[in-house]
């Protein structure tokens, strides 16, 4: 069973609004004109407004309201993550965010610059359960699930840079960050539906990508429900001893469960899945291991990222030679003929590439 979204820590008593989609907002105003959630929405989420309690421009009515509900005694809370640390990789399009949550707890989102294009990698749980070895999340262990709020609080940051330095905003957005999204399917889902919501950030589904180690209940929730979000799957692996070694939850999912759920999916949704491979030196990198992996997907929509391994404090592994990367890729299109991507490593350096985020809980 996929893991709820409850926070393990004690809930407070007041409720984010972050946390509210449209129609829940809608409820909690019940007693105001339409016209009022629609302008709160509007501050809130498409122009990420970090204060709403001194706006001059909306009408009495909200203010009283906002006031009433959003005061100190009210029965909500504003409690956007609040920026602890921000640190910027040497290649210039690269930032990283240290995030501080209302109850101390940490995490890391990261802001990349691409041609034409900003993309955010935001965090689904502070820590994880999967344990993946070569990850520095996987290495920290779970500390909580976030909450919808927490998720969406990550994008409005992101937005707020990008808007600060005269930029547009968000193009892409990726749940790549810390923690397994499947093992908090309920949260996340709830915060793509505030991230995509037309009347706030307004982000196209087509635009997200999610991120999954290979917890089969939740890539079959998403086919069932026809989630129209990218689906990303890690592998590293092609066969069952090697994919275990690198990744414990095949060991709860085994790989021939996992294809089957794969295929499943793309059966029920008609889309592409995007497979992540990370290349480690002497591992998973031979001719031998691509081919296996392209018998492995055959009748499979699929195309299959390659990422070179980023260096993490506790796996001894290094990443692939470029040679041996495109000769994978080589043979994935002649044996499988599936197309691929070398990822590129961006901020290595501030120790903000595909798995190498981490934060310690503290507290102020």
């Amino acid at each position: 069973m996929i893991a709820q979204s409850m926070s393990s820590v004690a809930e407070s008593s007041r409720r984010s609004v972050y946390d509210l989609t449209y129609r829940a907002l809608e409820r909690e105003m019940s007693g105001l004109a339409a016209v009022h959630a629609r302008t709160l929405w509007r501050a809130l989420h498409r122009d990420a407004a970090a204060r709403i309690s001194d706006r001059e421009d909306f009408q009495r009515p909200l203010r009283r309201w906002i006031a009433d509900s959003l005061g100190e005694s009210g029965r909500l809370v504003m409690d956007a993550p609040a920026l602890a640390e921000q640190t910027e990789s040497t290649d210039g399009l690269t930032r990283k965010f240290l995030l501080r949550l209302s109850d101390g707890q940490t995490i890391e989102t990261v802001l990349m610059g691409y041609e034409g294009r900003q993309t955010a990698c935001v965090s689904t749980q502070a820590g994880c359960a999967m344990g993946c070895v070569f990850c520095a999340t996987g290495q920290m262990g779970f500390m909580r699930h976030l909450r919808p709020g927490e998720i969406v609080g990550q994008v409005l940051h992101a937005q707020r840079t990008l808007r600060a330095a005269g930029g547009d905003g968000l193009r892409n957005l990726v749940l790549m960050g810390m923690g397994e999204p499947f093992h908090n399917y309920d949260a996340v889902m709830t915060a793509l539906e505030i991230i995509c919501d037309t009347r706030g950030i307004n982000l196209g589904p087509s635009r997200i990508t999610i991120s999954t180690v290979g917890v089969v209940p939740g890539i079959l929730r998403m086919a069932e429900e026809q989630r129209p979000y990218h689906l990303a799957v890690s592998l590293h692996g092609a066969n069952e001893a090697d994919r275990a070694a690198l990744v414990p939850a095949s060991r709860r999912w085994p790989l021939a469960e996992l294809m089957t759920a794969c295929r499943t999916y793309g059966e029920k949704t008609g889309r592409r899945i995007f497979f992540e491979w990370t290349l480690i030196a002497g591992t998973n990198d031979s001719p031998a291991h691509a081919s296996q992996l392209a018998r492995l997907l055959r009748g499979i929509e699929a195309h299959i990222n390659l990422i070179p391994l980023n260096p993490t404090s506790r796996f001894a592994g290094v990443a692939s030679p470029s040679a041996a990367a495109i000769e994978f890729q080589r043979v994935l299109r002649e044996v499988g003929g599936f197309p691929s991507t070398v990822r590129q490593r961006r901020g290595i350096d501030v120790a903000a590439g595909c798995g190498q985020l981490r934060a310690a809980r503290t507290r102020e």
